[in-house]
């Protein structure tokens, strides 16, 4: 058995964005998390404090979103993670709770 099938599935609802009605980032700092370089950095410590981190970075890397902060995670940081752990087919329950 693989991680990812010991792993409790994140749940999304039915087009996968209901977890984004709790994000702290939901009333309108999304400019702040579209930004290059160190600044990038900065924007991540928003999520930290989020309650929904970790959906918000599943949904980012099951949908190989390329641009902008998500789940606390720089697109660099994204990217790094994907190539390290090509087997990973659903990152919603590879990062979610054990069972």
């Amino acid at each position: 058995m693989s991680d990812a099938t010991r792993h409790t599935r994140i749940e999304y609802d039915v087009d996968g964005l209901n977890w984004r009605t709790r994000a702290l980032c939901r009333d309108g700092h999304f400019d702040q998390l579209f930004v290059r370089g160190a600044a990038q950095r900065k924007a991540a410590l928003l999520c930290r404090h989020s309650s929904v981190l970790m959906e918000c970075g599943a949904y980012a890397l099951d949908k190989r979103v390329e641009f902008g902060v998500w789940g606390g995670m720089t697109e660099r940081q994204r990217r790094a993670l994907l190539k390290q752990n090509p087997e990973v087919v659903s990152w919603s329950a590879f990062l979610g709770p054990r069972t």
